[in-house]
């Protein structure tokens, strides 16, 4: 009784405090909508706070976690749970802790929010300094002006640096020496691949294709645009990946929801939470798989010819739901988002409009653990680690906001038998999260480079980590 009176008094004080900071005056219509966007996310804060003691995860991550984790009844609130971890960086003199049998050091420091990467044959490693594409502010609601605030105490509000550079360690010794700014004035770049003599980057509108040759520090001949992405005005999901297939003639693109559960229609989902298919000589594409709300890595299996990806999945439903996953994607398979999750669990907020497509959603292969934010994917292939992480998957976990306590941060193993996940993850790069529950770092994009040791990207700490065996 005491906390549904306090949360009363609560949402009452939010309500005349908005009231109060819309009312014109001589500032302007846009001053007004900053004050009450400010005003909300404090009221956000203040009653993530207290409806901390009636909403907090009630099953551990590990529950969440494998081929059939533990799915609990949902939960709402007027106020979503949020449980930022404030980024502060990294203290000198610290870094995250290796997994036994493994050391990590810096590759390469000073980055500006470095998300993706790319192991390039001849050892040299791109890295997509990137961030989301500002919004224009007539597109803008007060739900978007909130989440990008939230988003900027999580470390992820910084303007984009729009660029590629290309990293060197010309002396085998697992540090950069050199760097080059490969190709700038980009529109906020995340995945690349490349193709022959061709240097494919997906930004967030579009894939443009580059003219690459071996050891080359700087490109300066313009791009040319291969296809056109779902973008602005909104673009919720901005990050764009791309997976070139083993005979280099197609790309595989990982597009995300322009939302959470398609809040704002379906009609500007079109074309998004889904995988594309891209001819490379012409740029005619196609759906490969949908109903994934937010792939991001990609990889293919020992064989090359299974396509895997993990997936970020829906908020709001309290700290136990909706885990996260890591999946093989079928041709042509549907995987439930809007309208369900992990095979055919309604989601109740979700107006259920086609009950005979969420009849045929496919269960993902492996749960990674609610609100984890699972990014990079890289297969162990290649790489000169222990045994057991000889077969299997690397995936890089963002974090959470929308768990207490929180999950992820942190760079987690899967381990494979037969081309599938057998047994629970292990743990490879920890120590993100402070004793006091700020963001060192938070890892991204993960990468096998070409002497065998595992390249994470940190776009807090604005580092690049190297893990490697111990000697």
């Amino acid at each position: 009784m005491a906390f549904n009176l306090a949360y009363s008094n609560l949402v009452n004080q939010c309500a005349l405090a908005l009231e109060r900071a819309g009312r014109g005056d001589r500032l302007g219509r846009a001053t007004n909508v900053n004050r009450r966007t400010t005003v909300l996310v404090n009221c956000v804060l203040a009653s993530s706070a207290l409806w901390g003691c009636g909403e907090s995860a009630t099953l551990s991550v590990k529950q969440g976690t494998g081929p059939r984790p533990e799915l609990p009844m949902p939960r709402s609130a007027l106020l979503p749970t949020v449980n930022i971890a404030p980024a502060t960086g990294w203290p000198s003199g610290t870094m995250p802790q290796a997994a036994a049998g493994l050391q990590v050091r810096p590759f390469a420091s000073g980055l500006d929010h470095p998300r993706w990467l790319l192991a390039l044959p001849n050892g040299d490693v791109l890295v997509a300094e990137s961030n989301a594409p500002r919004k224009p502010q007539s597109s803008m609601g007060i739900r978007d002006r909130l989440r990008a605030l939230l988003m900027k105490r999580a470390g992820a509000g910084t303007p984009s640096a729009d660029r590629i550079s290309v990293l060197r360690d010309a002396d085998g010794d697992g540090i950069v020496e050199t760097r080059s700014v490969l190709l700038s004035g980009l529109h906020s770049p995340f995945g690349m691949a490349l193709i022959g003599d061709r240097l494919f980057v997906a930004n967030a509108d579009a894939v443009l294709g580059f003219p690459y040759r071996s050891g080359d520090t700087v490109i300066t001949a313009p791009g040319t645009k291969l296809l056109d992405l779902p973008g602005a005005p909104i673009n919720h999901h901005w990050t764009k990946n791309l997976l070139a297939s083993q005979d280099g003639r197609k790309l595989y693109v990982s597009v995300g929801s322009n939302s959470n559960i398609a809040e704002r229609g379906l009609e500007v989902e079109a074309g998004r939470a889904a995988i594309w298919e891209v001819q490379v000589d012409s740029g005619a594409h196609r759906v490969f798989a949908s109903g994934l709300r937010n792939p991001v890595g990609m990889a293919w299996d020992a064989s090359g010819q299974v396509l895997w990806t993990v997936v970020n999945e829906r908020d709001e439903l309290g700290s136990d739901l909706v885990p996260d996953y890591l999946t093989a994607v079928k041709d042509g398979a549907f995987y439930g988002w809007p309208f369900s999750y992990f095979g055919q669990h309604l989601d109740p907020r979700v107006a259920q409009s086609q009950p005979a497509l969420v009849a045929t959603a496919r269960v993902p292969d492996y749960a990674l653990g609610p609100h984890t934010a699972p990014l990079g994917l890289a297969r162990a292939e290649g790489g000169k680690l222990p045994p057991a992480f000889a077969d299997g998957m690397f995936i890089g976990q963002h974090g959470s906001w929308n768990r207490r306590p929180h999950s992820g941060y942190k760079v987690i193993f899967v381990p494979f038998r037969n081309g599938t996940p057998a047994g629970p993850p292990l743990d490879v790069l920890t120590g993100f999260l402070s004793a006091a529950g700020e963001a060192m770092g938070r890892p991204v994009g993960v990468a096998i480079d070409t002497r065998g040791a595992l390249l994470v990207a940190d776009d807090v700490g604005n580092v690049i980590w190297r893990v490697s065996a111990q000697p």
